[in-house]
């Protein structure tokens, strides 16, 4: 039988990465601390994490056993709320991960009508573009655009409509004509996203059957899609964006819209997990509130 504190020790040290602040986390001595990892690695008969005096990481088997257990803690924890505060009542911490630009002019609004609904959800919100390794991340649920690369990952979708539009500053284009095809974009100063060491600088654009791709050039970019939508809100040059990311600027006249014509790249929203068993009520009451928030966005996109 697997302890509920072991559990909550292993759960504190892989997200530290230190079996002394785990053990202080939760007012426990050091020796407390490791026998508790001690008996749970016995009763599962894995190695969960790899010790020594200046290191700990976890295993092959820890990384896997860690969603399940997060999952276990936070279901006892739903089951307490249920039983103390009524059926309707949702408690606990959310840790959720989400792209710079989306996260900051998008979501958090959304955050705090979601957590004045729900006042006794905590929310931990990790922001960055980087795609991280969700099994390694102190995070429930993240935020993606795109088809995630592993099979292995479930994904919700939350704006599959969703697509990416190109945009400017009203000042730009006082001094730079729109273009009215894609090949025209070789004339403009495009600011570019970097994701690791890539730039995408390819840019795809569809009418009806037809598809145009363009390799763009500008005198900007970053690794921080917030940097460049604000770039592109300054004048700086011109952007491609999700829709999701630039419509409350393009409704405010902070950006216009260009190449109208044309359709941009598919960018669907989707919510991420490492299992199932991650679906709890507070990820799946924020899922439905997130869509219905995402349709009302999409409801205004050109296409």
């Amino acid at each position: 039988m697997l302890r509920l504190d072991d559990l909550e020790l292993f759960v504190r040290t892989a997200d530290t990465g230190s079996l002394s602040a785990a053990a202080r986390a939760l007012d426990v001595s050091p020796a407390v601390a490791s026998a508790a990892l001690k008996r749970l690695e016995q009763a599962l008969e894995v190695r969960l994490l790899v010790r020594s005096t200046r290191s700990l990481r976890l295993t092959a088997e820890g990384e896997q056993f860690l969603a399940h257990a997060r999952a276990a803690l936070r279901s006892l924890e739903e089951g307490r709320g249920l039983l103390a505060g009524g059926k309707t009542a949702i408690s606990g911490e959310l840790r959720l991960a989400a792209p710079s630009d989306f996260g900051r002019n998008v979501l958090l609004p959304w955050l705090d009508a979601f957590q004045a609904e729900h006042p006794q959800l905590r929310v931990r919100l990790l922001l960055g573009d980087r795609v991280s390794d969700l099994f390694r991340q102190p995070a429930d649920i993240a935020l993606r655009y795109g088809i995630p690369d592993d099979s292995s990952l479930v994904a919700l979708p939350l704006a599959p409509a969703n697509r990416r539009v190109l945009c400017g500053a009203p000042g730009y284009f006082a001094c730079h004509p729109a273009p009215r095809q894609p090949d025209e974009l070789r004339e403009h100063n495009c600011l570019l996203f970097m994701l690791g060491e890539r730039v995408h600088d390819r840019w795809h654009f569809y009418r009806g059957r037809r598809e145009a791709s363009v390799t763009v050039r500008g005198d900007r970019s970053s690794d921080d899609a917030d940097v460049v939508r604000r770039w592109a809100v300054a004048g700086r040059g011109l952007v491609y964006k999700s829709w999701l990311d630039v419509a409350g600027d393009v409704q405010a006249g902070r950006l216009q819209l260009a190449l109208v014509d044309y359709q941009g790249e598919p960018a669907p929203l989707n919510l991420i997990c490492t299992h199932r068993a991650q679906l709890t009520r507070p990820v799946r009451l924020l899922r439905d509130f997130l869509q219905a928030r995402c349709a009302e966005l999409l409801a205004a996109a050109p296409w």
